[in-house]
Parts: C-alpha cells; structure tokens; sequence
C-alpha cells in the first residue's frame, strides 16, 4: 500500500483535474514527477475514456438543447452544427410570392424553344454522360457565370431539362410539388402539389427520385409511391396511381428513390413487391399495367435500358441482385447475386462496360465487381465474375466510363479504376459525398458541401481546373446538363451555372 502523502495529494489533484476538465488532467499527469512513465501511459488511456464520455454528454446537452443539431453528411461519424441543411419554407414562400408576376421567357409553358435533352436520371442514357455540346474549360482565365440562385423545397431530387424548363420533384411542407422552373430566369413556370410527407431520421424528408420525360408527358414519383404522369406545358394531371398500393409493397427505408424508365409506351418503375411486382410497366398514356415481374425487394438504383451482348434489355437493381430483363415483357434475361453489406440497398448505377460487361459498386464495405453477360450453347443466359475488390465504393453516386476507364468517387475521394483488371490507377481528392458527371475527358462533380468542381481526368491523374463554393451545406442531389448549362439543388437552394 502506497503511503506517500504527497503522491496521494497529487493523485486526488489529478482526479479532480481529470473529471473537471480531462485536458487538464492530462496536462497534470505529463507534468507530475511523481507517477513514472508506466503510470503516465495507462493513466493517459483513463483519460482518454473520460474525455469520450465527457465529450459525448457535453454533445448530447448540447442537442437537447438545441444549440446543436446531429446531420449526417455521408460518412460513418455524424457531424455536429448550428444550421443543417433543412428546408427553408418561408423563405420558398416568400421568393415564390415576390416573383409571381415576373416575367418568363417561357410564360406560356414548354414551346418549341430548347430541345427535350435531358429526360431522365443521369442524363437521356441515364450513364451519366453530357454529350450535347463542348464546355469551356479556361476556368483559370474566367469563372462560370452563376444565372440565377433561389430557394427550392425539399428532398433529393434532381432536374430534367424539356423544351426550356428545369423540372423538379420538391417538398413544400406536407405536399409534394412538381415543379417547372424557367431555365434563362429560374422563374416559376407551373407547380402541381398533392399532399405526401415522406420522412425517416438519416436523409430527413422529402422525396427522392427524378422525374422522366417522353412526348409531351413528365413521370414523377413521390417519396410514398404516388406515380404522377403530367402534362408539360402546364403540369395537368392526366393520370396517377400509388406503385405501393398496386404491388402490395412495404414503403422501403429511405423511401421510393428510384426514378421511373420510359420505354417505348411504357413508364417501368421499381415498386419491389411481392407476387411478380418487384419491377412494374404502366402504360404511359392510362396507366394501364403491360406487364409485372419478379417478386425481389427494391433498391434504390434506377433501371436504365440497355444493349448487352447484342440484346436491348432493361438493366435493373434489386435488394439482393443485379438482373437484365425483357423491356417488351418484363421476363427475366439473366440474373446476379449483387448484396450489399450492412444489411444495405444498391444505390450506385450498374455501368455497362463495352459490349458483354457491366460494372457494379457500393459503399459498407462492399466495393466494386465487373461481370460479363453472355449466353451458353444452350441459348441461356449467363452473368459470371471477372474480377472483385475494394478498388471502388460508390455510395450515393455512381461511377462512369471515360475512354474505356471508371472514374467515380471512392466514398468520399475521387478515384480511377482500369477496367481490364480492377486495378485503382490513382486516388484524388476528397470531394464529400456528392455526384458526379461527365463531359468529354472531364468529371463535374458536384461536392458533398455544396461546390462545384470542373475536372481534367486520365489515367494518369487528375487535375482540377476550377472549384467554386455554389450551394450551401449538405448536397446529395445529382447534378442536371443541357444547352451547357448545369442544373444543381439540394434542400434549400437550387442554381443554373453557365459553362459554356
């Protein structure tokens, strides 16, 4: 038993320190002479513990008083701030009032003017690839010239672009709007509102999935299943019906986020339920179903159609897989086990790599698969593994293929993968967990917080050419291109940038 007065002296001082304010205590303990350097480690360990549980409660008063709010940005640690990014309502309001008898270089609604270019999710391939026309990319000499910023609803919806109007799917309040927004003045053209409150704790309200467009008509599903089909000149209703309800459906975690697919006469939507209703085919013009297929739980990948081994065919996410199916009947092509870790979703695109291939990728530990798609003597089809690995994981965003090679944000990082062996050719900088376009050989990623970034890409490294603060706080939304210019939103502010 110890009995120096002094040492015990010093090691009550020390507790006092410690459990008053722990840096103290550490300061105590590396400045004391008497508790050598085997006392000085273990009790530097004690105190880490404490200024854990200390911080942590600290933390936790601090949110119950509201003086700090929890925000999830992406990543596996929330983050602790005095403004999340939440919807500003009056704000909306009050900037919707002061520009309702503005005028519009589309007042009337859609006309001639522009071309219906961007139509659906990622683009009219919905691969994520801007080939309209050149940008400028001198960014160095000129900054992009920003042609309107306002205040936009909720969710984590992105824009398509028909005949001068940048179409949106945004919460106000407890109604979902689809909203019609000049493209030159950002002007409010026409808004159809319904009421829908989709919600849940990790990504807050709102919904998530992007309208699609096709002759005359834009498909807009809302976070609880409401599927809208909408008249483009003034937003009249022309039919609706609740994908959930018709398929039997449970409302999946972060709600119905996988945007609707037009082919041909049919709007093919991910409704994920039992009884052959995991992928539905609504005829475009009466919301008739043409077909229903599967019985797999959704994803929150959006299908996209495709040609794959000489076949056109609706590539397709679901819980547990990756399928290609018919786009004329909805029957099964082929199929591929696809799960994600952590109990998770695929979120990320497949990407169809040449002819045979496609790639898949998702974040919780995942990483990243290139499959090849082909048939066997018998005539049936088959999907098998090239390779697998960590090289990519994609989150929220998905990857795209430049020039034969992937480049897409590694969580949080930028990051380029070769095709051939699933090699990462090099690891750039950390862009937060936003998404991410392309335009010839450059990347436009619109980052995690709010910027934007214009990027030179090759396999063998990267190079910025500009970045520029655009938004404020979280950013999720995928970004929009036409006519050269980009479309970007998240939950409080919405903006057009010019980039040619």
């Amino acid at each position: 038993m110890n009995s120096d007065p002094a040492r015990q002296a010093a090691l009550r001082q020390l507790r006092r320190g410690t459990f008053l304010f722990p840096p103290w205590g550490l300061y105590l303990l590396w400045t004391g002479s008497r508790f050598g350097m085997v006392g000085k480690l273990f009790g530097t360990v004690f105190i880490a513990g404490v200024s854990l549980i200390y911080t942590a409660l600290i933390g936790a008063a601090l949110v119950r008083m509201e003086w700090l709010k929890v925000e999830w940005r992406g990543g596996y640690v929330p983050a602790f701030t005095r403004t999340p990014t939440l919807p500003d309502y009056d704000a909306l309001e009050r900037h919707r009032g002061q520009t309702a008898g503005t005028s519009s270089t589309n007042a009337a609604g859609a006309s001639a003017r522009g071309a219906a270019y961007w139509t659906a999710f990622r683009g009219p391939d919905g691969d994520g690839h801007y080939r309209e026309r050149s940008l400028r990319t001198n960014w160095a000499e000129v900054r992009p010239r920003v042609m309107w910023k306002q205040p936009v609803g909720g969710g984590y919806a992105s824009f398509i672009v028909v005949h001068g109007l940048a179409i949106t799917l945004e919460q106000r309040r407890k109604e979902e709007v689809v909203a019609a927004y000049d493209l030159e003045t950002g002007r409010q053209v026409w808004a159809h509102a319904y009421y829908g409150l989709f919600t849940e704790s990790l990504g807050g309200e709102g919904p998530r999935a992007t309208p699609a467009y096709a002759d005359g008509h834009v498909f807009a599903l809302g976070g609880l299943g409401t599927l809208k089909c909408l008249s483009v000149t003034q937003g009249q209703e022309r039919w609706s019906t609740n994908i959930l309800l018709d398929a039997h459906a449970q409302l999946p975690f972060y709600g119905c986020a996988a945007s609707p697919l037009v082919v041909g006469d049919a709007v093919v939507v991910a409704a994920g339920g039992p009884r052959q209703s995991s992928f539905v085919a609504y005829h475009r013009q009466s919301s008739t179903k043409l077909w229903q297929t599967l019985e797999d739980e959704a994803a929150y990948s959006t299908p996209v159609l495709a040609r794959i081994a000489g076949r056109s065919q609706i590539l397709a996410a679901t819980k547990d897989r990756v399928v290609g199916l018919d786009p004329e009947r909805g029957t099964l092509i082929w199929s591929h086990s696809w799960v994600v870790k952590m109990g998770n979703r695929n979120i990320a695109q497949p990407v169809v790599v040449g002819d045979k291939r496609v790639f898949l990728s998702a974040s919780y530990g995942t990483g990243c698969e290139m499959i090849e798609i082909g048939t066997q003597p018998d005539g049936s089809w088959v999907a098998r593994t090239l390779w697998k690995n960590l090289s990519m994981k994609n989150k929220f965003t998905s990857s795209v293929l430049i020039d034969g090679t992937l480049y897409g944000l590694d969580e949080d990082r930028l990051a380029c993968v070769d095709v051939e062996t699933g090699e990462r050719r090099w690891k750039g900088e950390r862009y937060g967990y936003g998404q991410i376009l392309a335009a010839g050989r450059h990347v436009i990623i619109l980052c995690g917080n709010g910027d934007v970034a214009f990027i030179e890409v090759s396999p063998e490294a990267p190079r910025e050419l500009l970045r520029m603060e655009a938004l404020r706080g979280k950013t999720w939304n995928q970004h929009a291109m036409a006519d050269g210019r980009l479309l970007i939103r998240n939950a409080v502010e919405m903006a057009c940038i010019d980039l040619r």
